[in-house]
């Protein structure tokens, strides 16, 4: 088999399967399989594979097919730009927490020194998008899970900034050593009635998934961190999930009255990126 045959079957396949994108998935996937760039697959479509070739390239679409993202095969993940390795111990990062990334470098950028907090940092796609942008920066990237920090280190160090990035296993903002101008999180915010079916829930971490009854679970534990974590005159950039704004923006309020709290949309219109403000000098108001 050649491979142009090669990806025609693999397309006709993928899409027989209802998977989304089969051209660029098959592509993808067959790339992953010999080891070669795009450039050097469409210079070649003409080269016969080998049985051992062949037999590597249909066991990866066979994992494909079985419902395994292919961020989980091939074991990378674009993400602000970067190439980020993934694997089954943190969540595949999505285009809509690109708006956090966006949102922080907003906010900080004219800081001389900002002091941030990644908190559920996972494969630190976020944390290390905001050092790659921000070299002034001091982050500190938080997770509870030891494999998840392994991954971030991985790519901490494959993108040269582990000098600037400080790794801390613990509850979101608890290992942190001092206050920071600026917490991101994108934490779970899934219901946990609504996890079976969604986001190959039988690949990723439920760990990164579940928010709990209301999906809120997590999210309403940081916020109740943040006021001894947080400088005057700090940020807090939250990743929600649709039909949560109200919930979240009421109850900053009731922990920050004083707090400026704005709503930022995704592409798609939904509500996505809840940023609250303290005033400079207020006073901390929740243990």
């Amino acid at each position: 088999m050649i491979l142009k045959q090669a990806i025609s079957h693999a397309r006709g396949i993928l899409n027989a399967k209802n998977v989304e994108d089969a051209i660029l998935e098959g592509e993808l996937l067959l790339r992953h399989a010999l080891k070669i760039s795009r450039v050097q697959l469409y210079l070649n479509l003409d080269y016969e594979l080998n049985s051992e070739e062949e037999e590597t390239f249909w066991h990866l679409l066979e994992r494909r097919l079985s419902g395994e993202p292919i961020a989980y095969i091939t074991g990378h993940r674009e993400f602000y730009g970067f190439d980020f390795y993934v694997d089954s111990s943190v969540l595949i990062p999505r285009p809509e927490s690109e708006l956090l990334v966006e949102k922080a470098l907003e906010l900080v950028r004219n800081r001389t020194v900002p002091v941030i907090a990644d908190v559920g940092t996972g494969s630190s796609a976020i944390a290390v998008s905001l050092a790659l942008n921000l070299p002034q920066a001091r982050i500190y990237a938080t997770d509870i899970s030891a494999s998840a920090l392994k991954v971030a280190l991985f790519n901490c160090q494959k993108h040269r900034i582990a000098n600037r990035i400080y790794l801390l296993q613990g509850d979101m903002l608890e290992p942190l050593p001092e206050p920071v101008d600026l917490v991101v999180a994108n934490l779970p915010y899934v219901k946990e009635s609504e996890l079976p079916p969604i986001y190959s829930a039988n690949f990723e971490p439920l760990l990164a998934l579940n928010g709990g009854s209301d999906g809120l679970e997590k999210i309403r534990r940081l916020c109740c961190q943040v006021s001894n974590k947080l400088n005057p005159g700090g940020y807090l950039l939250l990743e929600i999930g649709q039909g949560q704004r109200r919930a979240v923006t009421t109850f900053l309020h009731s922990l920050f009255p004083s707090a400026e709290i704005e709503v930022t949309p995704d592409l798609g219109g939904i509500d996505r990126v809840v940023s609250l403000t303290l005033p400079a000098g207020i006073l901390h108001q929740v243990g």
